[in-house]
């Protein structure tokens, strides 16, 4: 049951960033790892995301706290309202609930594990106007 909601919610996902940005969309992968139901009308999402070299994620916002750590690979996290952050392995980053942000990837592409804080009902993404 959890595996086929968490695998329903990563989907929606998918869908929204694809139309975000279909070009980009097409070279991220995503490992579903956790969906676990806390607290009470959330759930913390967690998943492995790969996206190739030179690429932009597609400009989107969360309705809860986007956290993760870089396994891999170099890209820079590009936050509304804030100055750029570059990341590489060992580093960590957080957006706010509801930021507008994209990623952009180096040379190397990147490998993260990212956790989802997400209201009950909400997608674990939306695209974001530029």
């Amino acid at each position: 049951m959890l595996r086929t909601s968490f695998l329903k919610a990563l989907f929606i996902g998918a869908a929204i960033t694809a139309c975000a940005g279909a070009a980009s969309a097409q070279g991220i992968k995503r490992t579903p790892l956790q969906d676990i139901k806390y607290p009470a009308g959330h759930r913390i999402v967690t998943v492995v995301a790969e996206l190739g070299p030179n690429q932009l994620a597609g400009r989107h916002t969360h309705p809860g706290v986007d956290t993760g750590y870089v396994l891999d690979g170099d890209a820079t996290l590009i936050v509304e309202g804030q100055p750029d952050q570059t990341l590489k392995p060992g580093d960590s980053y957080a957006v706010p609930a509801g930021i507008p942000h994209d990623v952009k990837t180096g040379d190397k592409g990147l490998k993260i594990m990212a956790v989802y804080v997400v209201e009950d009902g909400k997608p674990v993404a939306t695209p974001a106007p530029k």
